[in-house]
């Protein structure tokens, strides 16, 4: 009889957002009159621009004949996209990053994941704590933990504790690490990470020959020039990180997918035998083997991001979520609540009042005001007593949503 990966046994009751689904499954069918508005899953609403929308729809006409008809592409992504990329999002910034270094993938959550393909069993792996869920489990499913603990934390893992006392910004490790997880903007907290804080990170992989995982999928949502958008702005990064991006958020593509990965040539990691490997070999062998690329008509719509339409269009989204974002804050903010993030990220971080566990307060909201949010304990065990709230939303719901808030409950 087959033998199953016994490493998914591990994993607790049910995946963060699936466990939402489920209560609010539950809620409807008992109240099938709810209007049930959701901020809880940051799932974009607005449609893709119409740059997008015209580059695939011509996309969609080269298929059509024989001189135009793509076939496969190439398993790292069309080297016109990638140009773009790198002359509109990191030569502006001062970021050196080649071409070849970028690979197009259809999607950061993926990605995040199927990294540890290249790397060993062995290494010690840490997150921040609260933690956008995927690092932690995909590192489960890889066998790079022990079991769960009393409080779901898993042995073998390290977690780096981000709390209202640090700013929401854990403390540099007096330790050794071989791979650290960091997001920034960050989900769930909305907070953001300064050059000076990068930089310690940098300066501290740098000397223990870690590796940085570089989450930047929200990094289009950051309006103060001086915080930096991806870490290779910091000086010694391409030796030390990789990048993972997205246009989930910044252009809607979360139906869509496409994403992309900055794998550095200068990065490496060590062999048993000590040899030094260079992982964008590892990846890009990856990539060809287990991925046949994003189809050419997303990749064109993604291409279409960078267009004059484009880059007006996509500006457009990033500003109407922030409004989203800045109505929570201030909304919640006026009714008592303490209130984080939601300024140059899309998340909004809320302490739930009067003591309540995370998924009292879910529970509360959902049953008093028919509001989904995101209990603060499915991100980690620093999440407890804290609540996310998307603003991934219609204008309508933010603004009816806050409303209910004030209306039906009082703290």
């Amino acid at each position: 009889m087959a033998k199953i990966n016994e490493n998914y046994l591990k994993l607790q009751a049910g995946y963060l957002f699936p466990e939402i689904g489920r209560r609010v499954a539950a809620f409807s069918q008992a109240n099938p009159d709810a209007n049930i508005i959701k901020m809880g899953i940051g799932d974009v609403t607005e449609p893709l621009p119409e740059a997008c929308r015209v580059a695939m729809t011509k996309a969609i006409k080269d298929m059509g004949s024989r001189e135009s008809f793509h076939g496969y592409g190439p398993e790292q992504g069309y080297a016109w996209l990638r140009d773009k990329i790198v002359e509109f999002d990191y030569t502006p910034r001062n970021c050196n990053v080649a071409a070849d270094e970028i690979f197009i993938s259809d999607g950061s959550k993926c990605d995040t994941g199927n990294i540890l393909d290249i790397l060993g069993n062995d290494n010690q792996i840490a997150v921040t704590d609260p933690v956008y869920p995927v690092y932690v489990d995909t590192n489960v499913m890889q066998g790079n933990t022990g079991a769960a603990n009393d409080q779901g934390e898993y042995t073998g893992l390290h977690y780096l504790r981000a709390t209202e006392a640090n700013n929401f910004t854990p403390e540099i490790p007096d330790y050794p690490l071989d791979v650290v997880y960091l997001c920034y903007p960050n989900n769930p907290t909305g907070t953001v990470a300064s050059a000076e804080y990068l930089k310690q990170w940098v300066d501290y992989a740098l000397v223990h020959n870690t590796i940085l995982m570089f989450d930047a999928a929200y990094r289009d949502f950051i309006t103060d020039p001086a915080i930096p958008q991806s870490i290779y702005e910091i000086e010694g990064a391409r030796k030390c990180a990789i990048e993972f991006r997205s246009f989930s958020k910044n252009a809607g593509f979360t139906g869509t997918r496409c994403a992309f990965t900055i794998v550095p040539k200068d990065l490496v990691a060590t062999a048993s035998n000590g040899e030094e490997i260079k992982l964008h070999a590892l990846w890009s062998r990856r990539q060809t083997t287990k991925f046949n690329g994003v189809s050419y008509i997303v990749q064109r719509g993604a291409e279409a991001v960078y267009s004059e339409a484009g880059q007006q269009q996509t500006q457009e989204l990033i500003s109407f979520y922030l409004d989203n974002a800045k109505h929570i804050r201030e909304a919640l903010a006026s009714q008592g609540y303490e209130v984080f993030g939601g300024v140059h990220a899309p998340y909004v971080w809320l302490k739930t009042p009067n003591n309540l566990t995370s998924w009292d307060f879910f529970d509360l909201l959902l049953n008093k005001t028919n509001i989904v949010g995101t209990p603060g304990s499915g991100f980690g065990l620093s999440g407890e007593g804290f609540f996310r709230l998307s603003a991934f939303n219609t204008r309508e719901n933010v603004v009816a949503a806050m409303d209910r808030i004030a209306s039906k409950l009082t703290i």
